[in-house]
C-alpha cells in the first residue's frame, strides 16, 4: 500500500490530526496481527466490552494501560521451573503480546476481570455537558431592539 501524504490538510482542518494519524497508520503491518484473538461488543447505549483469549495467563502476568486514547493489554508470561519436561507436542503458546486499541474520545475504562481463560474489559462512553450538543435560541435584530428599549424605562 502506498503512503498517502496529509500534510496539505493540516493547514485546512482544525481538530483532525488524531484522525489523519490514525488513517496513516492503516497501512502499516504490524496491524496484522492475531494473538491474542478477541471480541469487541456493545453492551449499552454507551457501554462496550473487549474480551480477549488470554488462556494461561493469570492476572499477574497481565498489565492493562490507558493512555492518550490508546489501551494497551500486555500479556508476559513467566517462567515456571514445572513445565522444564520433554514436551512432544507444545501447541498452548506461551508468548508475550501486546495489543493496542485505540479509544474514541470520552470513552473510560469501568472495569476488567479475567474468569475462564477471558479477560474482559469493561468500557463506557461518558460525554461531558459541555461536549453534548445544545440548541441555540435565535433572536432578531429587531426583537432585541425592542428589549433594549423596554429595559431603559
Amino acid at each position: 500500500m502506498r503512503h498517502v501524504d496529509f500534510s496539505p490538510l493540516y493547514r485546512s482542518t482544525v481538530g483532525f490530526d488524531r484522525l489523519f494519524t490514525m488513517l496513516d497508520s492503516l497501512g502499516q503491518p504490524d496491524q496484522a496481527q492475531s494473538y491474542p484473538p478477541y471480541n469487541i461488543e456493545r453492551t449499552g447505549e454507551n457501554a462496550y466490552r473487549i474480551t480477549m483469549a488470554v488462556a494461561g495467563f493469570d492476572e499477574t502476568e497481565l498489565s492493562i494501560e490507558a493512555r492518550e486514547h490508546t489501551l494497551t493489554v500486555k500479556g508476559e508470561k513467566a517462567e515456571d521451573k514445572a513445565d522444564e519436561g520433554q514436551f512432544l507436542y507444545r501447541g498452548i503458546a506461551k508468548r508475550a503480546f501486546e495489543r493496542r486499541f485505540q479509544l474514541a474520545d470520552h470513552v473510560e475504562i469501568r472495569a476488567a476481570s479475567l474468569k475462564n481463560g477471558l479477560l474482559h474489559i469493561d468500557l463506557v462512553r461518558e460525554i461531558p455537558e459541555a461536549a453534548k450538543p445544545r440548541r441555540i435560541e435565535i433572536v432578531s435584530a429587531t426583537s432585541q431592539a425592542k428589549q433594549i428599549e423596554a429595559q431603559a424605562h
